[in-house]
């Protein structure tokens, strides 16, 4: 098998020479066969080893048996334990989902802090058999069948290619000591189960099934690709990127046969799940949202719009005072006064100072706001109107500050200022607010 490795690092992995490598060890046969072929294939490592206490002595255990090992060979280690039951119950994640955001986070600190070039995870063919019908028995788009990459972002795995078997083999050839993991026994996991029960009979079935899967994946990574070259050209037409929103044209995309996969594809890594509700929105009422965890997918007129999910305090305000300069609240508005006035524009207003009555106060636009916009003569409209008439969606209404004297309106911050409120012949003191 070690040829085998060093054929493989050398084919497919020929960047991992020279570098400086954190190993991901739990103690189990996999980890500790790949931290023996690195060490007999000469490559400079560190062990990495996480105690989620989810065993109680089994788990400090496991962590005593890497500290020792790595002492006795004189590899640097870092060992680190995770409240991992606390962590989940706060996060609504399962334990498995849990461990695994923990230990990454940590691998990527000690990568960062430490100078490591990559993290090494001893996963196998036969996990990536097993994650395959996890997938499949969940449901899945087809970035679910594709396999675990060998490669994401900085870590790496190695053992792809081999199977539990060829690792078993070698560890009892060459007399490795691992610690074995009592929960990988029980049923209650459905990993467990597939490892336990369906394998066992798809291998039984086809004795070559290791490597009719691996051409499979094969197919299905080339498959994966086109999609997503696809995915990347219909985007550019479709899809505008502005400030940190997302708008989807849904002319254009209604006019593509097999528009439910693109918004699949596009939606998919923002955590979205209720796909038969995403398909609906595009035929839906304005105003219509669906939500994933941080992000929010909004119907408005002709656009599907993606944007970050943020709970908003409507009751929020900020209070000025007289002679503030500067506000930095949700917006940023500078106060100057000056002698003569220039045009007005959207991010800029000029207001006849002796009008004001401070504390000037910040707020968010409400239902039954009324204001008296600038150039019509004194006569009044609801804010809710100007919106629907200047066609801002539900999200630039959620964003939209009002800014008050007293109870009265000065201006619909960046969008219009209050007749009540301009300079006149008469006026003496002019204050320039300007949004930046």
């Amino acid at each position: 098998m070690i040829s085998k490795f060093q054929k493989h690092l050398s084919q497919n992995l020929p960047f991992l020479s020279q570098k400086k490598l954190l190993v991901a060890v739990s103690g189990g046969i996999d980890s500790m066969v790949l931290l023996d072929l690195l060490q007999k294939s000469g490559f400079e490592i560190a062990l990495a080893h996480c105690n989620f206490k989810l065993r109680d002595q089994e788990s400090d255990q496991d962590q005593a048996f890497v500290e020792n090992y790595a002492r006795v060979n004189n590899i640097s280690f870092f060992v680190t334990q995770f409240d991992t039951k606390a962590f989940a119950e706060d996060f609504k994640f399962s334990i498995q989902v849990a461990a695994r955001e923990l230990r990454y986070k940590w691998f990527y600190e000690i990568l960062e802090t430490n100078n490591f070039d990559y993290i090494l995870t001893a996963h196998h063919a036969d996990d990536a058999i097993e994650t395959f019908l996890i997938n499949l028995s969940r449901g899945s788009g087809l970035e679910g069948f594709t396999g675990i990459p060998v490669q994401k972002d900085k870590t790496i795995r190695p053992l792809l290619p081999f199977s539990r078997e060829e690792i078993l083999q070698y560890a009892q050839e060459n007399a490795i000591e691992w610690r074995e993991d009592s929960s990988n026994a029980s049923d209650k996991y459905l990993r467990n189960k597939i490892r336990q029960e369906m394998v066992p009979i798809l291998k039984s079935l086809n004795p070559n099934f290791l490597n009719s899967f691996q051409n499979t994946l094969e197919n299905l990574q080339q498959a994966q690709s086109l999609v997503d070259d696809a995915s990347r050209i219909v985007y550019r037409k479709v899809v505008a990127d502005e400030d940190n929103q997302k708008k989807i044209d849904l002319k254009e995309l209604l006019q593509l046969p097999n528009y439910k996969a693109y918004l699949f594809q596009w939606l998919n890594p923002f955590g979205f799940k209720a796909w038969n509700d995403i398909y609906n929105l595009v035929e839906s009422q304005s105003g219509k949202q669906i939500f994933a965890e941080g992000f929010k997918l909004l119907k408005d007129r002709d656009h599907l719009i993606l944007s970050p999910h943020i709970e908003i305090d409507k009751d929020e305000k900020y209070l000025i005072k007289e002679g503030q300069k500067e506000v930095n609240f949700h917006i940023k508005l500078s106060f100057c006064k000056i002698s003569t006035s220039t045009n007005a524009s959207n991010t800029t207003i000029f207001v006849d100072e002796n009008k004001l009555n401070y504390p000037l106060v910040l707020r968010r636009w409400e239902e039954g706001d009324i204001f008296h916009p600038l150039g019509m003569n004194g006569k009044s409209k609801k804010v809710s109107k100007l919106f629907k008439d200047e066609k801002l969606s539900l999200i630039e209404k959620e964003n939209t500050w009002i800014l008050c004297s007293d109870n009265q309106i000065v201006w619909v911050i960046g969008i219009r200022q209050d007749e009540r409120f301009k300079i006149e012949k008469t006026t003496k003191q002019i204050i320039q607010i300007a949004l930046h």
